[in-house]
């Protein structure tokens, strides 16, 4: 039996699949999906090579999936083209936040803390908050 808000293992592949479509949309390394995600290397070959490969991930890891299809839904409101859509994760930024870096450096520190602030950053986008007070 599940707990509440825990994904199936199907759910699982399929939203890993997509967080490391998005990942790698982004043009990150391999180590930093690894790290943004917090899974092993030999689970982001099996999941970018396998359509029916079945993963347990457990709580931490499913928020990052939930987080990392946040920054992209977020991304997709605030830009028209996709590329900017792609881009803006590599783009240096100086909001107050990011400190001149781009947000795919902040996200690939590997911290929950770090990733789940670019994404509350980048969410605040949506809704015309540009002051970098956030």
């Amino acid at each position: 039996m599940l707990e509440t808000g825990q994904l199936t293992r199907l759910q699982s592949a399929v939203g890993l699949r997509a967080a490391i479509r998005i990942i790698n949309g982004w043009q990150a390394t391999s180590g930093q999906a690894c790290k943004i995600l917090r899974i092993s290397a030999s689970t982001y070959r099996r999941a970018s090579n396998s359509h029916d490969s079945m993963t347990r991930l457990d709580r931490d890891q499913q928020q990052r999936l939930g987080l990392v299809l946040g920054i992209h839904a977020a991304l997709r409101t605030i830009f028209d083209n996709p590329a900017n859509v792609r881009g803006f994760p590599r783009f240096k930024n100086e909001n107050l936040f990011f400190e001149g870096r781009c947000p795919l450096e902040i996200m690939s520190r590997g911290d929950m803390i770090s990733l789940y602030e670019t994404y509350r950053r980048i969410e605040h986008l949506t809704r015309g908050d540009f002051t970098g007070h956030l």
